[in-house]
């Protein structure tokens, strides 16, 4: 069992940054492909970015492509989601997912086995 506990996130104001965090628990972490996704109200869950275990490989939604930075630190269990340039349309609530088979990024919901809660990010205009 995994268990991935986020945080970092909060309200910002337009073009200010945040930077999210996902712990994992686990003694395998650095096998997993992790993910960010996010979700809006009323909106189906979508992919946003995505590294795979050795952090050699990652991949950003273009909306988020130049602004946003997804890394990892296998020693801590921990992947990071460095969001910066932030917009109104960023809102969401934003989860991390872990993936068994990690040698390339997933892309898609069903490819992940294990969700955090999820953490709130809330951009004003």
């Amino acid at each position: 069992q995994v268990q991935l506990v986020e945080s970092g996130g909060g309200l910002v104001q337009r073009g200010g940054s945040l930077r999210l965090s996902c712990a994992a628990s686990g003694r395998t972490f650095s096998s997993y492909a992790m993910g960010w996704f996010r979700q809006a109200p009323g909106k189906e869950r979508e992919f946003v970015a995505g590294i795979n275990w050795s952090g050699a490989s990652t991949y950003y939604r273009d909306s988020v492509m130049g602004r946003f930075t997804i890394s990892r630190d296998n020693a801590k269990n921990t992947v990071y989601l460095q969001m910066d340039i932030l917009k109104p349309e960023d809102t969401a609530v934003y989860y991390c997912a872990a993936a068994l088979t990690g040698l390339r990024v997933r892309f898609s919901t069903r490819e992940y086995d294990y969700w955090g809660q999820g953490t709130q990010v809330t951009v004003s205009s």
